[in-house]
């Protein structure tokens, strides 16, 4: 569990830790580039490198915080990682069912996954379920998603490294853009912005604007046509 600067939440948990890249959104992997820190600074968690990791251990942590949460489930992982087995991921959900305090954020690339467990889970209100959209390609993991028991469903394009036009937003509650950070990232078009902007407006979906990326984020800043963009659904118990 640590704070996250991440600007649409307050912390992290990681059950797991370690995942492989799936497709062009994970070439410049921030969280394999922080797992070669947090292991170069000796950290047992991270004594494997990327290697997928389970952490039974962690499953005890929520039952800790003494206030409401705003919580990213495996900031450095994927929940549903093929290596990941289904019996595990069922404790996950059960703790983040124990807790109904916390609104837990759970965000997947594996949408087939996900799709696949989706009625073996209990999908509890505070659970919301995104997945990452980069570009059109893996645009399929928004039907995926839709399908699901989820009570909040939410899209991650970030990186935005292309258009994705004509997304159906039918049962999509949230949308979050951002652009690539690091030593070498990839260009986000404003044009690709507003129309997923565009889009959210006719859809009456929320959308967040992460960070325009690029090799200093915080020059380039938030701000897209004179405002920043913090809007996020309300949760319905």
């Amino acid at each position: 569990m640590a704070q996250s600067s991440i600007e649409w939440t307050e912390m992290t948990w990681n059950p797991t830790t370690g995942c492989n890249k799936v497709s062009a959104g994970c070439k410049f992997c921030y969280a394999e580039v922080m797992t070669r820190r947090l292991e170069a600074m000796g950290l047992e968690k991270y004594s494997d490198g990327f290697k997928l990791r389970i952490h039974p251990e962690a499953l005890k942590i929520p039952y800790t915080w003494r206030s409401p949460k705003t919580v990213f489930v495996n900031s450095m992982s994927d929940l549903f990682h093929k290596d990941v087995p289904l019996s595990f991921i069922q404790q996950v959900f059960e703790v983040m069912n124990d807790n109904p305090q916390h609104v837990f954020r759970v965000l997947t690339k594996r949408s087939d996954i996900l799709l696949k467990y989706n009625s073996q889970l209990k999908w509890s209100h505070n659970i919301w379920m995104g997945v990452s959209v980069e570009n059109e390609k893996v645009a399929y993991r928004i039907d995926d998603l839709a399908k699901t028991d989820a009570r909040v469903k939410f899209l991650s394009c970030e990186p935005l490294i292309g258009p994705i036009p004509g997304m159906n937003l039918k049962g999509i509650d949230w949308v979050i853009v951002g652009g690539e950070s690091g030593r070498k990232p990839r260009p986000m078009d404003e044009d690709w912005v507003l129309d997923i902007l565009d889009q959210c407006k006719a859809a009456d979906v929320k959308f967040f604007f992460k960070q325009w990326g690029g090799a200093n984020k915080k020059k380039t800043g938030r701000v897209l046509l004179e405002r920043t963009w913090d809007e996020m659904p309300v949760l319905q118990y």
